[in-house]
């Protein structure tokens, strides 16, 4: 006998999730943060900065053909990767450190993704109306003319903040104005046209339908947060020892049994995620806090106090069943986790401000030229030759002076000229070719291998940095 039942899906089509609009202190926060970031993304690469004549005018910019990167007064060079490097470092710290503190804050307010799905959900509640507008205009099966309507504009509109956000940050890699000019006329470089095509199909398409699809699917930083979290981190949770049993009819017999929470909803209802706080702490859960600007709202209907959802630490949750007040929020946000990532991102910043303002506007590097090691003259003398690079960081040509030190038989010689001066051009490196020379006889031209040390000077300062290598002599 075979079983006709078919077996049953594994799969679940998603069900859209609507959020209903919310006022509070947390929904205020992060409109103000919506919009300082927004306003830093869009605006950032329009900020004018003088540099001189032979440097783009943009206050923040990634030269990838010249492999520089500009913020505003701080210019960084290919060798200075590390800059970027310790910034990396202190914002991976930061994340901890918040993590730690405060839960997935990152996820709730600043995060690119919270940050364009907020912006699309604003958009299309004022296309489409609020949380039950939506719900109705979703199970509409009959595509009519309202519905039509609706949806065109709420995509064009989406269509349009995925092409600002897309032109924005190809404008972070070249002037921007010159650029804004080309897209227009169809003059810029196929890059930037596909740059641009991707990152607006990938704004459009995570903030406007994948949402928190992303955040649960796509983003591994809710399967790491654990390792931040321990029972001191103030994450938001329901207070279930206050709420519990629910119940909605106050005025009934056994009402007096009844715990705060009516059971209205109005924190799931709100929820970006579509998930209700008050089964416990879940991975889905990105902190937003707008559950608790709805649980306050009724409480203060009902004549209930506020806090029944609310920003708490799991370590308080038997001092509060037991009556007791929480600790204060100091003590659990100074503890050793966080006062060790605070101590290490200070270390790692202090390092780069350090770095950044003992570094020399002059630099060099030397590199032997090996093949051959070394030539012997026809006056018996020895040369070996060198490719020193020169860099000027200085906004105007300067002057560079060679010289050698550890070794008095050792004379430099410049190729293409008989001074031992270069002329390194503004914001640029120059390879120079240089020769030492030792006379026949001499120490470095009998032996193997004789350290030396380049130094070079900006005649116009006395700005120096050096370089150590080796002379290769007739016994090496």
């Amino acid at each position: 006998m075979t079983d006709t039942n078919p077996a049953p899906s594994l799969y679940a089509s998603r069900e859209p999730i609507f959020p209903r609009r919310v006022q509070g202190n947390f929904r205020n926060l992060k409109w103000i943060i919506m919009a300082v970031t927004l306003g830093i993304y869009y605006l950032t690469p329009w900020i004018r900065w003088d540099r001189g004549p032979s440097l783009p005018d943009q206050a923040v910019l990634l030269d990838l053909a010249n492999r520089r990167f500009y913020f505003f007064w701080i210019e960084i060079w290919p060798h200075e990767f590390y800059f970027v490097a310790g910034l990396l470092i202190m914002a991976g710290l930061g994340l901890f450190l918040f993590t730690s503190a405060f839960g997935r804050v990152w996820c709730g307010y600043a995060c690119p993704q919270t940050v364009w799905t907020d912006l699309y959900i604003l958009v299309e509640r004022w296309v489409e109306g609020d949380r039950n507008a939506r719900l109705r205009l979703h199970r509409q099966k009959t595509l009519d003319f309202k519905k039509a309507r609706m949806r065109v504009t709420k995509w064009a509109l989406w269509l349009l903040i995925g092409l600002a956000t897309g032109g924005a940050w190809v404008f972070y890699f070249a002037d921007a104005p010159t650029l804004l000019r080309d897209l227009v006329t169809g003059q810029a470089h196929p890059v930037a046209y596909t740059t641009l095509a991707i990152l607006t199909f990938t704004t459009f398409f995570f903030g406007g339908f994948a949402r928190e699809q992303i955040c649960i699917y796509a983003c591994p930083w809710p399967r790491i947060q654990a390792a931040m979290m321990d029972e001191d981190t103030l994450t938001v949770g329901y207070r279930d020892w206050r709420g519990e049993p629910r119940g909605k009819h106050r005025k009934s017999q056994g009402a007096e049994a009844l715990g705060d929470c009516i059971d209205c909803m109005a924190c799931v209802n709100v929820c970006p995620m579509g998930i209700d706080i008050r089964n416990g702490q879940q991975m889905e859960c990105i902190t937003c806090a707008l559950c608790i600007d709805a649980c306050d709202d009724i409480m203060d209907k009902i004549g209930k106090p506020r806090g029944l959802i609310d920003y708490m630490a799991l370590s308080d949750e038997g001092r509060e069943r037991q009556g007791e007040a929480p600790r204060p929020v100091w003590k659990h946000v100074f503890r050793p986790r966080t006062i060790m990532y605070t101590s290490l991102w200070s270390l790692v910043g202090i390092g780069l401000l350090v770095a950044l303002f003992i570094r020399q506007d002059i630099d060099m590097s030397v590199a032997p030229v090996r093949n051959p090691t070394h030539v012997i003259l026809s006056d018996g003398s020895v040369r070996n030759t060198y490719d020193v690079r020169l860099l000027n960081k200085h906004g105007e040509d300067r002057p560079f002076r060679l010289s050698i030190v550890g070794e008095p038989s050792l004379r430099i010689q410049l190729e293409g000229t008989p001074y031992d001066v270069a002329n390194v051009p503004a914001n640029e490196t120059l390879l120079q070719r240089v020769y030492v020379v030792t006379p026949r006889g001499s120490d470095p031209a009998n032996g193997e291998r004789t350290e030396f040390r380049f130094w070079v000077e900006d005649i116009n300062n006395g700005e120096r940095a050096h370089a150590d290598t080796t002379f290769v002599g007739t016994g090496g």
